[in-house]
């Protein structure tokens, strides 16, 4: 019984590995029958857990059901599970916190204690700098990701930063988890332009709309957008420089919401950044360590850079 048993265990864990299996391949590696195997799966599937036939009866595949089945996790499977429910109790997600803390509580009373001492020295020793962004709400997201999925108009209710509230009519594209917040990239029907939305202040409204054709993204890429318009459009003072090194060169040292890095040649780059002062300009700009042209932004940025560089000489005058 108990070799019967340990089979059975590693059965399932091969099926948990790729989606196909033919009654050969898992006779080999079982070191058993094909007439074995067969027996073996029908165990499995009165347990509950959904083992599809595939290939008439030569193959079989592991499914999905109607309720979750126990599942295998090597080591780093479940050190990995454990890490990420840790980081979900501590996140932007409301009321999530709780589910992670029972699903972590669950996971670790199984875990055998060399995965136990890895998962607690590592949250031990772990420190989370900088506050948690807004709370939004599981089905605000799951609504917008469902949207998404669909290709389906979302309508909802915005509240805007400088107050008021809106109705907007969009065709969702792309959730983005971005530093401390979440956003929606979309395609805004009424301004028939993109746009960013924070998903905290926003309100799904249902049902969704009709059906649409994707569109591209400016540039293609919903990152790159997202980062042009969080580090330039939406800040009160806005630059732009000639960096005089390669933009691969200065990529590392551009970090994401700092700015975008626009390619101009195998030996400068331009860099947009956006700063709610001159001085803040000043210190995102000189902190990627680059010489650098100011080719466009307020008429304070270029006193802000002056007065710094005076500043800088009168720190090493005499030394």
């Amino acid at each position: 019984m108990a070799e019967t048993s340990a089979r059975l265990l590693k059965l399932l864990s091969l099926l948990q590995t790729r989606r196909d299996w033919s009654g050969g391949e898992l006779a080999e590696r079982l070191e058993v029958t094909t007439r074995t195997v067969r027996r073996d799966v029908e165990r499995l599937r009165e347990l509950g857990y959904p083992v599809h036939a595939t290939q008439g009866a030569a193959g079989y595949r592991l499914g999905a059901g109607a309720s979750l089945p126990p599942l295998l996790l090597d080591d780093d499977e479940a050190v990995a599970v454990a890490v990420g429910l840790r980081t979900a109790a501590g996140g932007s997600v409301a009321g999530i916190e709780e589910t992670s803390l029972r699903a972590l509580t669950k996971l670790e009373q199984v875990l055998p204690s060399r995965l136990r001492h890895r998962v607690n020295t590592l949250h031990t020793v772990t420190v989370r700098v900088g506050a948690a962004g807004p709370e939004v709400s599981p089905d605000t997201l799951m609504a917008i990701a469902d949207a998404c999925r669909r290709r389906e108009r979302l309508r909802f209710d915005y509240a805007g930063p400088r107050g008021g509230d809106t109705v907007r009519s969009v065709e969702p594209h792309s959730l983005v988890n971005f530093g401390r917040h979440w956003y929606l990239v979309a395609w805004d029907t009424d301004r028939d332009d993109w746009r960013v939305f924070r998903v905290d202040r926003l309100t799904p409204c249902t049902p969704t709309g009709p059906r649409f054709t994707p569109r591209q993204p400016p540039g293609g890429d919903v990152v790159t957008y997202l980062s042009h318009r969080l580090s330039s459009r939406t800040w009160s003072f806005r630059a732009t420089v000639i960096l005089h090194e390669s933009a691969e060169a200065v990529a590392e040292r551009v970090w994401p919401g700092m700015g975008v890095v626009e390619a101009v040649d195998d030996h400068s780059c331009l860099l947009h950044v956006g700063a709610d002062s001159p001085s803040s300009l000043v210190w995102m700009i000189t902190s990627v360590d680059v010489d650098f042209t100011l080719v466009g932004g307020p008429p304070a940025l270029a006193d802000a850079l002056r007065a710094q560089a005076a500043r800088c000489l009168r720190a090493v005058r005499g030394t």
